[in-house]
C-alpha cells in the first residue's frame, strides 16, 4: 500500500505570551502519563482529544499515529498507519518560511476531535484532508482530495482544525495554503466560507485553530496575528482580542470558558479574553509546558496538553 507523501513543515509556534505573569490555577501534573505500550515512543504530539466515555486520543507524528487510553493512563488501542501523509525527507514547503521536514512517519497528523456524538475527526494537513470516524474507527466521511491542495468547494491547503455546532454543522480552519473558514452541514455539504488573507478584521494570517461557545460564536486563533477573532455563525466578523498570543489550540470548556495553547503557555479565558489564570509554567521538565499544539478538556475539567516536543501531559483539576 502506498502512503500519501507530505513534502512540508515542521513548526513549533513561539507564543510571546502577554499572561506571562498570571496565577497559576493549582492544577497538578499527573507523573507518567501516559503508559505506552513496551518499545513504542511519541514522535511530535500534534493533538488530543477526550470522549464522552473519559478516554484520551493521542494524535502524533509517528508510527500508530492515533492512539487511545484510559483517563488513568492505560494504552486501550491505536490505529491509522498507512492513513495519515508522511515525508521522504527535507522538502520545500508550501507556505512562507516554514522550515523543511525531516524524513518522519505519519507528520501530516495536525489535530484531532470528538464530536458531540462521539465520532473521531482528525486533520491531515498535509493529505489536506479532513476525516470523520465512528467511535470505533472506521471512516464515515473525507473531505478534501488526498494530496491536492485547493481553493474550491472540494478542496482544502493545509487546513488545521474543527469544531462543532450543535446542530451538527461543522467549521474547518484551512489553514496554512488557504486563509479561510469553511461551513459544512453534518452531512458533509458544502453551505459558506469567509476570510481573506491578511490582519485586518475578518482577515487571517493563519487561522490555526477553532472553537463554538454554546451560543454558536466562532472563536478563531490566527496564530501569526497573536489573535483570536469571534464572528456569528454566518461568518459576519463580531470582535477580536488582540495581541492576546499565538494560540495553536482551543478547547471551550462545560462552563463556556477557553483554553488556549501555543508554545509555553497555556491559559484560561473567559469569553470577553480576559485570563483567568494559566495552567503550569514554561519549560521542558514534567508539569511545565513547552512546544503546546493541542489541547483538550474532559467532563471532568483535567486538562490534556499535546507538545511538539513528544509528548503529552495530563494535569489534574484541583
Amino acid at each position: 500500500m502506498s502512503r500519501p507523501r507530505l513534502f512540508m513543515f515542521s513548526f513549533v509556534a513561539v507564543a510571546l505570551c502577554p499572561f506571562a505573569s498570571a496565577a497559576e490555577l493549582g492544577y497538578k501534573v499527573a507523573p507518567d502519563w501516559p503508559e505506552l505500550p513496551a518499545g513504542w515512543n511519541f514522535g511530535e504530539v500534534a493533538g488530543v482529544a477526550a470522549n464522552r466515555g473519559g478516554r484520551i486520543l493521542v494524535f502524533h507524528r509517528g508510527p500508530h499515529p492515533i492512539m487511545e487510553f484510559e483517563s488513568g493512563g492505560k494504552f486501550v488501542r491505536s490505529w491509522g498507519d498507512g492513513m495519515i501523509s508522511w515525508s521522504p525527507g527535507p522538502s520545500t514547503p508550501s507556505y512562507g518560511s516554514l522550515p523543511a521536514r525531516p524524513q518522519c512517519d505519519s507528520c501530516g497528523a495536525h489535530t484531532v476531535r470528538v464530536d458531540p456524538e462521539g465520532n473521531i475527526w482528525v486533520i491531515d494537513v498535509g493529505g489536506h484532508l479532513v476525516v470523520k470516524m465512528n467511535p470505533q474507527g472506521r471512516v464515515l466521511m473525507q473531505l478534501g482530495r488526498r494530496g491536492v491542495p485547493g481553493t474550491g468547494h472540494a478542496n482544502f491547503n493545509m487546513p488545521t482544525d474543527v469544531a462543532f455546532a450543535p446542530n451538527g454543522d461543522f467549521y474547518v480552519t484551512d489553514g496554512y495554503g488557504n486563509s479561510r473558514v469553511v461551513k459544512y452541514s453534518r452531512e458533509g455539504k458544502y453551505l459558506l466560507e469567509w476570510g481573506t488573507r491578511g490582519s485586518g478584521p475578518g482577515e487571517f494570517m493563519l487561522p490555526h485553530a477553532v472553537a463554538l461557545d454554546a451560543r454558536g460564536r466562532v472563536y478563531v486563533a490566527d496564530r501569526e496575528t497573536r489573535r483570536i477573532e469571534i464572528f456569528d455563525s454566518a461568518g459576519k466578523f463580531l470582535s477580536q482580542w488582540k495581541d492576546i498570543g499565538g494560540f495553536s489550540g482551543l478547547a471551550m470548556t462545560k462552563e463556556q470558558q477557553i483554553w488556549a495553547a501555543g508554545g509555553s503557555y497555556v491559559v484560561l479565558l473567559n469569553l470577553e479574553g480576559q485570563a483567568l489564570g494559566t495552567l503550569a509554567p514554561p519549560g521542558k521538565l514534567p508539569g511545565q509546558v513547552d512546544a503546546a499544539h493541542g489541547i483538550a478538556v474532559s467532563d471532568r475539567g483535567d486538562v490534556y496538553v499535546a507538545e511538539l516536543n513528544w509528548r503529552v501531559q495530563k494535569f489534574i483539576k484541583p
